[in-house]
């Protein structure tokens, strides 16, 4: 696989109106990749001045989509099938969380990624993530 297929902005646009309550944002897209940011507010965390669990999976979440719809067009029924975490630092909880996306593999039915979670300006991951996704069998794109 190659090129993205959609620019960032029309996968912004599709998340804007498709996620209106999400926090994330698309910073990049690029071949089989995606860079996403969740802003970290008092309401991401958790008890201990941490950022929450389920923000870093979500944040997983949406850069394993991002990456997917940058590749094969926007088909909004490709759904997660796994998603496991492991949580290997305090984040900041001051910083906002990027989640930067590699494909692994992408294939007509099933894409594989993986996703590497920051704390903003700092070289250290805070949680990594693999992901499956589920392709629905006719790639009819909205975009």
């Amino acid at each position: 696989m190659g090129q993205s297929v959609v620019t960032k902005e029309q996968i912004a646009e599709f998340l804007k109106q498709s996620f209106p309550q999400s926090k994330s944002t698309v910073e990049q897209v690029g071949p089989m990749s995606a860079i996403v940011r969740h802003s970290v507010g008092v309401d991401e965390l958790r008890p201990g001045g941490t950022v929450s669990g389920p923000v870093m999976m979500a944040t997983a979440d949406v850069a394993l989509y991002v990456a997917i719809l940058a590749q094969i067009g926007i088909v909004p029924l490709t759904v997660t099938t796994s998603l496991n975490i492991n949580f290997l630092r305090k984040p900041a909880a001051d910083r906002d969380i990027l989640g930067h996306c590699k494909l692994i593999k992408l294939g007509k039915t099933l894409a594989i990624g993986e996703v590497s979670i920051y704390s903003e300006g700092s070289p250290d991951m805070v949680a990594h993530a693999t992901g499956t996704y589920a392709i629905p069998p006719a790639r009819h794109a909205t975009i």
